[in-house]
């Protein structure tokens, strides 16, 4: 069973986790109505990703014996000055998480939860992914503030945000 101050913190997290899922929805929902298809499905996407890290870590606890708790989403932001805020935003959402993650791996690690620790490996990587993501897509957004349909070319030429399905991933709560 995971000790008991991770399962709290890990709980903590699948809250947040479901609240990125909501916040990148309403930046999918704004690049939509702004009629920019490719960030709004890169969006879509990265919600329907978050969703899935919270319920791999759901799906983590329920394996281990404990019933997850979960916490309410802050009412996410939605309105934006212009077409790079959102991606502005992502980028430090995920530099925060990134830390959260972080701090998650070091207390398993401290409680001599070796298996929670494992557990958190891959979310490790892959917010060194979503950062890395959210940088070049800030970078190609602000050189093309005045252009952004620039920002859609590369979108749909460089394939952003089409990783694919990771065979190395943890499993998610209700998935066949």
């Amino acid at each position: 069973m995971p000790a008991e101050r991770f399962v709290e913190s890990l709980s903590a997290q699948i809250g947040r986790e479901f609240g990125a899922s909501h916040q990148y929805l309403a930046v999918a929902v704004w690049y939509d109505d702004e009629t920019f298809p490719q960030l709004a499905a890169l969006f879509y996407a990265q919600a329907l990703e978050e969703r899935d890290h919270a319920l791999m870590m759901v799906k983590y606890l329920l394996d281990s014996g404990v019933r997850p708790q979960l916490g309410g989403a802050r009412e996410p932001k939605g309105e934006f000055a212009d077409v790079v805020e959102p991606i502005a935003v992502a980028l430090e959402q995920e530099r925060k998480v990134t830390e959260q993650i972080s701090e998650l791996a070091r207390i398993a690690r401290e409680e001599g939860d070796y298996v929670s620790e494992q557990f958190m490996q891959w979310f490790l990587k892959e917010q060194v992914e979503e950062v890395d993501l959210f940088s070049s897509l800030l970078a190609v957004a602000e050189r093309s503030r005045e252009r952004p349909m620039e920002i859609e070319e590369y979108i749909a030429r460089e394939g952003v945000g089409g990783a694919g399905d990771d065979p190395s991933a943890p499993p998610v709560a209700g998935a066949a």
